[in-house]
């Protein structure tokens, strides 16, 4: 599903110049569910950020052995998605302003949108600015954009912080519908327990002293 390779993430200017915060010689990840543990600083959002085509690095990052992120930049970020740990969105748009801008670039199939208002319901603050917004409503509406079009791997940063319960139940089960019925894959951080989720991890890494190594 997603190959890394000659990964080496700088600094600097991402290249092998400066200092080296990450380094992944290979790393192959399967169809699946996999979770990355390590501590604050680790290099996990880094890493999250870098295959979601947000930060420049040296190396390979290829999706299905078909797209790769600089090679292939439209096909790849059409077909990978990622919800931030702590977004920030432009003060004055409001979440149905950014859903349906992200909707239209990934193209959302029709009814999908509606779909997700209600999963982790955002329909009560769907017209205010998201500078009225707390964290616990940046973080669904980050949640909402990034499961938006038909994704092959979504990355999900910390999801469970500042979620209630109840949303995070209906995530999770949608998050499970979409791996079991369509085989999307799941990249997922968390520093809470991630049994929580109730989902079924294929793989578990560490992230930490600039290395990703396997634990399971």
């Amino acid at each position: 599903m997603l190959t890394v390779s000659n990964f080496i993430k700088s600094y600097s200017n991402g290249g092998s110049n400066g200092q080296p915060v990450l380094t992944i010689p290979n790393l192959h990840l399967p169809l699946g569910i996999h979770y990355f543990q390590g501590g604050n600083g680790s290099g996990k959002t880094t890493f999250f950020r870098t295959v979601a085509g947000l930060l420049p690095f040296s190396g390979e990052i290829r999706l299905n052995d078909q797209y790769e992120v600089n090679r292939d930049p439209e096909a790849y970020r059409l077909r990978v998605n990622y919800a931030e740990a702590e977004p920030l969105y432009p003060d004055f748009l409001s979440a149905r302003d950014l859903a349906e801008f992200v909707g239209k670039a990934k193209q959302a199939p029709a009814g999908q949108l509606n779909a997700l208002v209600d999963v982790l319901g955002v329909r009560a603050f769907w017209t205010q600015p998201t500078g009225t917004f707390s964290s616990g409503m940046l973080k669904k509406l980050s949640l909402l954009l990034a499961l938006l079009g038909t994704p092959q791997l979504v990355l999900l940063d910390e999801p469970l912080t500042t979620l209630d319960v109840d949303t995070a139940a209906r995530l999770f089960d949608y998050v499970r519908q979409l791996h079991t019925d369509q085989g999307v894959s799941f990249l997922l951080t968390s520093h809470q327990d991630v049994s929580l989720t109730g989902l079924p991890i294929t793989s578990s890494w560490q992230v930490g002293k600039g290395k990703i190594v396997s634990v399971s």
